[in-house]
């Protein structure tokens, strides 16, 4: 079983006044969109972990086989969100699948292709890290196996978990992806613009 955590919680401040998780895209949200792609993978379990604007962002979401969190401690840093998102799992999840919600293009057979990644690589290593790259440059969704679980809850940098794989370098299994929707995420005005 692999649960998928789903950020969606961060104020998005390079964006400008607007929530980016709220802007148009291919017929509904940036919101919209990541939480259908992910529900429409073979994910086990899809948690989106809310944060500002809650309240807002919920009326938002499309229907669909999720369950939302929310932290209250979003302001502090995406480390928060990764801790609620895990608090919320199910504890039967041998895989934990960190994804971004500002990633439009990745696809449910992107994420298809990372969780079966993940499956082979834990029959091999009870430890294993998938992170996806393209032409050696890193992206994501991030997968964990369930051993991490209390070194992630415990996880003290604000800024993810990128200091966690660079203390497990053994454990990390990098799998290439034939296109770039890993690595293209919206966080600029501009950027939203060249896509929509």
């Amino acid at each position: 079983m692999i649960a998928a955590i789903l950020l969606a919680a961060g104020e998005s401040r390079r964006m400008g006044a607007q929530n980016k998780l709220l802007l148009p895209f291919r017929n509904t949200t940036l919101l919209g969109n990541a939480v259908t792609s992910l529900c429409n993978s073979d994910a086990d379990e899809v948690i989106v972990v809310l944060g500002h604007e809650a309240e807002q962002v919920r009326t938002a979401l499309p229907e669909g086989r999720f369950r939302v969190v929310e932290n209250p401690d979003f302001a502090q840093g995406m480390t928060t969100s990764i801790r609620a998102g895990i608090r919320a799992a199910s504890p039967q999840a041998e895989g934990l699948m960190i994804c971004l919600s500002d990633l439009p293009f990745v696809e449910p057979s992107d994420y298809n292709d990372l969780l079966n990644a993940f499956r082979t690589a834990r029959v091999e290593d009870d430890h294993a890290i998938v992170r996806p790259v393209h032409q050696g440059r890193p992206g994501n969704p991030v997968l964990f196996s369930s051993e991490y679980r209390p070194l992630l809850l415990a996880h003290e940098k604000l800024e993810g978990c990128r200091g966690l794989m660079q203390q497990h370098p053994a454990h990390v299994r990098e799998v290439e992806m034939t296109t770039d929707h890993v690595l293209q995420d919206l966080d600029t005005p501009e950027q939203y613009g060249t896509v929509c």
